[in-house]
C-alpha cells in the first residue's frame, strides 16, 4: 500500500504562496547547513527562521521594478528579517533555490498522485472481483472475437495501473535532487558539503553533475511518466465508450437523476466523462513533447524552459489529479449490464465458437485445412442475417455429423471450457 501523506490539494501545491514557501524552505535549510559547517553565526539562522516570511503582493511590486523575480522575494523575505538577512542566499545562484525548489513541489506532487492512483487500483480490483464469472465476448479490430469475462478485461486494466503504480515510486526517487552548486555548479562560492546537508534537510539527494540547472531531462522523465499514466487512463476511457455504444451496450457511465444528454434529442445518455478524459490526455502527451523540448538549453544554462514549465508543470499535475479521480468515479459507478454481453456474445448463433469446433474436427482426424473451410463456410453463412444460425448450420453439415457427436458439438458452444484458465490471471493478480 502507499503510504498516506497529509498534503493539500494538487491545485494548491502550484499557487504562487505554497511555490514561494518552498522557496524560503530551500533558503533556510541552506542557512542551517552554513551555520552546521561553522560559515555563518548559529544566533543568526535562528533569527531568520523566526522572522523570515513574505507577501506575495510587495513581490509583486518590487519584481516591477527590478525585472527579477528571484531578486523581488529576496529583498521582501530581507525586510522582514533585517541584518541576520545578508547570511540568506550566501555564496547561492537563483537557479539553485529555483530547481531544488521546483523538485519539492514535484515530489510532493507525485505522492498525490500516488495516493489517487492507489484509489483508482482499489476501485478497478473491487470491479474485477465482482465481475470474474460475467462472461462477455472479446473483440479484436473491433469484430468479435472469442469469450472472455469482464473481470478479465478489468483484470487488463488493474495490471497496467500496478506498473504505473512501480513506475511513480521509482520516478519519485529519480527526481528527488536538488542543487546548492553556485554559479555554473562549479562549487567557486559555496561549500559542497552545504548542498549535501541542505538536500538532505529537504529530503534529496544532491545531483551528481548540475550546470547552473538541474538538467531538464529530469523534468522531461517525470512529464513523460504522467502522459504515459494518463495514455492508459485514456485507453480505459475508449472502452467504456466504445462498450457504451448503442449497438453494444454493455457497459455505461452512471446516468444521475435529473442529468441531461441532449438539448435536441431527449433519448441521449453520452459517455461524456470518457470523452472529456480522452481529450484531456491529448493536452498531456502535448505537455511532453514541450518537457523533451526543453532539454536542449544553451550551454551552462538559459531559461528557454522556465517560461513553458510554469505553465506545463502545473497544468500536468492538475490535469493528471483530475483524470485520476474523476477515472476512479468512473469505475465505481460504472453500470454493467450482463444479460446485454450475454445477448452480443451468442449473435449469429455463437459464431465465436468457430474456433472451438474446428479444433473439435481436427482432434477426430480431420485436416486443418479441411476443417477451417468447412467452419468458417457455416460461419459466413450465419453472418450478419437476421436469421443467421451458426449453432444450427453446424448441427446440419454432414461432415461435422460424420466426426462429432451431438454432445461433443454442444460442448463446443460452452464458454466455460474457454474462460478455464483465467484464474491463473486472477491469481497473479490477487483477484
Amino acid at each position: 500500500m502507499i503510504e498516506r501523506y497529509t498534503l493539500p490539494e494538487m491545485g494548491e501545491l502550484w499557487t504562487e504562496t505554497y511555490k514561494l514557501k518552498t522557496w524560503l524552505q530551500v533558503e533556510i535549510a541552506v542557512c542551517e547547513a552554513q551555520a552546521e559547517l561553522g560559515y555563518i553565526p548559529a544566533a543568526a539562522v535562528e533569527e531568520i527562521k523566526q522572522k523570515a516570511n513574505f507577501d506575495p503582493k510587495r513581490i509583486q511590486e518590487i519584481e516591477a521594478e527590478v525585472r527579477h523575480d528571484v531578486i523581488a522575494f529576496l529583498t521582501n523575505v530581507n525586510e522582514y528579517v533585517g541584518d541576520a538577512g545578508r547570511y540568506i542566499h550566501l555564496g547561492m545562484t537563483s537557479s539553485d533555490m529555483l530547481d531544488t525548489a521546483l523538485t519539492l513541489q514535484m515530489v510532493a506532487s507525485l505522492n498525490l498522485l500516488l495516493e489517487v492512483l492507489e484509489d483508482l487500483i482499489q476501485a478497478i480490483r473491487y470491479q474485477a472481483q465482482q465481475h470474474r464469472d460475467t462472461v462477455m465476448i472479446g473483440r479484436s479490430h473491433g469484430i468479435h472475437g472469442e469469450p472472455i469475462t469482464f473481470g478479465f478485461k478489468l483484470a487488463g486494466w488493474l495490471a497496467e495501473v500496478l506498473r504505473h503504480r512501480d513506475r511513480l515510486i521509482q520516478l519519485r526517487k529519480r527526481i528527488s535532487v536538488g542543487q546548492i552548486s553556485g554559479a555554473m555548479g562549479t562549487y567557486a562560492n559555496i561549500d559542497p558539503r552545504i548542498e549535501a546537508i541542505a538536500c538532505q534537510k529537504l529530503g534529496l539527494e544532491p545531483d551528481i553533475a548540475s550546470t547552473q540547472v538541474i538538467s531538464r531531462e529530469i523534468h522531461a522523465d517525470f512529464v513523460q511518466h504522467l502522459a504515459l499514466l494518463t495514455a492508459s487512463i485514456e485507453r480505459f476511457a475508449v472502452e467504456i465508450r466504445n462498450l457504451q455504444r448503442t449497438d453494444v451496450l454493455e457497459v455505461e457511465e452512471f446516468f444521475s437523476k435529473g442529468q441531461k444528454g441532449s438539448s435536441a434529442m431527449p433519448h441521449k445518455r453520452n459517455p461524456v466523462r470518457s470523452e472529456r478524459l480522452t481529450g484531456m490526455a491529448r493536452l498531456i502527451r502535448g505537455y511532453a513533447m514541450t518537457a523533451l523540448e526543453n532539454v536542449a538549453l544553451w550551454h551552462e544554462r538559459d531559461i528557454s524552459h522556465s517560461s513553458a514549465e510554469r505553465v506545463l508543470l502545473p497544468d500536468a499535475c492538475i490535469l493528471t489529479h483530475f483524470m485520476l479521480v474523476e477515472m476512479t468515479d468512473l469505475v465505481k459507478h460504472l453500470l454493467i449490464y450482463p444479460d446485454n454481453m450475454q445477448r452480443n456474445m451468442n449473435v449469429y448463433g455463437g459464431v465465436v465458437f468457430s474456433q472451438r469446433v474446428m479444433l473439435a474436427l481436427v482432434g477426430q482426424g480431420m485436416r486443418r485445412e479441411e476443417a477451417y473451410a468447412i467452419v468458417q463456410s457455416c460461419a459466413h453463412q450465419a453472418w450478419n442475417k437476421l436469421d443467421g444460425d451458426f449453432h444450427a448450420l453446424i448441427c446440419q453439415d454432414p461432415r461435422v455429423k460424420e466426426k462429432l457427436t451431438p454432445e461433443a458439438i454442444e460442448a463446443c458452444f460452452d464458454p466455460q471450457q474457454q474462460l478455464k484458465n483465467l484464474k491463473e490471471i486472477y491469481q497473479r493478480l490477487g483477484i
